[in-house]
């Protein structure tokens, strides 16, 4: 363990809005008919480019001075005319936009960055082809993607989700603008608290969406109506300043993350948990406190919390046994292999991985000064910048300022929290 610095200080983070709430929210809100509100959304390279592919397709945002808040206008369909819609590198802008462009009227081309390019979209394409859209792409499953817009009709909705529930999650949010009611057997797909996430908003809009005890769930025409929501703190986002504090006896706490969240990766903090932190979770903040030791001997299956497996593989090395991280297979398809890249980066630092198709098991040992591969990916620059916070053990970032994806002020919280930690240069 490093050495105790402020231990019994507690830290108050300043965790940004959750980006998969911002991003559902803007769909939904250009969806409705009339004005919504989003409080407090994450501002980052990701919601941005979100935000303006929206007014490429129509939709009219209007930020406040301070983007406390962003006004969303939308017309109660699907976007009409022609537009050119440039996704850069957000993948949730790649899996929600096409679907709600096909339920309006024209033609829409959607393209991204060369990194959103190699990522996979073929069960988005073939689901919506079965709903009654007419796509064009010159490379199979892949952007750029045109969409000949007249509408979707709706009927029985069937996705490969094995590699993302983003691909459902887009079908689903566009299914009250259809002509006729969507089913869809939300059982096998990865992620499920995604598409808890994801159903709980619409119904926040107004959309009328019915769930049955077996995974099925219908959701009939109708769209959706006006809405404020308040953006509460990233869950994702806070696993980092949790890990650094279970991994360096510091006491953090969390302020508008609580039991009632929307999002499925605050069970991050029960992992912690199991390996030993102590955690408090009350009706307005989460707080974890680390208690000088990480216990492994664990196998933890984190397919339904993956964005934040590679949170723990990072710390995973100062635990006083291997620790194993299962069912996560699909996180090969993100921004980056992570599983590879994870493995990649502890070898790097010294330390010993097993890697599967779909888990890694990491071997607590020694760590060495070592250059890590950011591969684009903002989420293994931030996980390994908590290992090398926590073992204080000179780790350098090749992309530091791929963190600006969705949380640009990253490492500065992290040296405000942590005074030892190292704010790196950025090119």
């Amino acid at each position: 363990m490093t050495p105790q610095i402020s231990r019994l200080r507690p830290l108050s983070a300043r965790i940004p809005g959750s980006k998969s709430i911002t991003t559902r929210a803007l769909l939904l809100a250009a969806a409705a008919k009339g004005t919504s509100t989003l409080w407090a959304p994450l501002v980052s390279h990701d919601t941005l480019a979100f935000r303006a592919a929206l007014g490429s397709l129509g939709v009219a945002v209007e930020t406040s001075p301070s983007d406390q808040f962003w006004d969303v206008t939308g017309n109660g369909r699907g976007p009409v005319g022609t537009g050119e819609v440039w996704c850069a590198d957000a993948g949730t802008a790649a899996r929600f936009l096409p679907p709600f462009s096909a339920a309006g009227e024209g033609t829409f081309t959607f393209d991204g960055s060369e990194q959103l390019r190699a990522r996979p979209l073929s069960p988005l394409m073939k689901a919506m082809t079965a709903l009654g859209a007419e796509l064009e792409t010159p490379v199979p499953g892949r952007f750029p993607l045109t969409v000949r817009a007249s509408g979707l009709e709706g009927g029985e909705l069937r996705v490969d989700s094995s590699m993302s529930s983003q691909f459902l999650s887009g079908l689903l949010m566009t299914a009250p603008l259809m002509r006729h009611p969507v089913r869809a057997d939300l059982s096998g797909s990865v992620s499920r608290p995604y598409l808890d996430m994801t159903l709980a908003l619409m119904r926040r809009f107004g959309a009328d969406v019915q769930e049955s005890g077996d995974g099925v769930v219908e959701v009939r025409p109708g769209g959706y109506r006006p809405a404020a929501v308040v953006i509460e703190p990233d869950a994702s986002t806070a696993s980092y300043v949790f890990a650094a504090a279970a991994a360096t006896e510091h006491r953090v706490t969390v302020p508008g993350l609580c039991g009632r969240s929307l999002q499925g990766d605050l069970r991050f903090v029960d992992t912690l948990r199991q390996l030993g932190a102590r955690v408090e979770v009350s009706d307005r903040d989460v707080t974890v406190t680390g208690t000088g030791r990480l216990r492994g001997g664990l196998t933890l299956d984190m397919g339904d919390i993956s964005d934040t497996f590679m949170t723990l593989a990072a710390i995973a090395p100062l635990a006083d046994a291997p620790l194993t991280i299962g069912g996560v297979r699909h996180a090969r398809f993100k921004e980056s292999d992570r599983i590879a890249a994870v493995a990649q980066n502890l070898r790097a630092c010294g330390i010993r991985v097993d890697e599967t198709e779909d888990s890694v098991t990491v071997h607590p040992g020694p760590l060495r000064p070592a250059r890590i591969a950011c591969h684009r990916d903002h989420r293994i620059a931030m996980a390994f910048s908590v290992l090398g916070l926590a073992a204080q053990v000179p780790l350098t970032l090749d992309d530091p300022s791929c963190v600006t994806k969705t949380f640009p002020g990253f490492h500065q919280e992290m040296a405000r929290l942590f005074p030892y930690y190292e704010v790196p240069e950025y090119r």
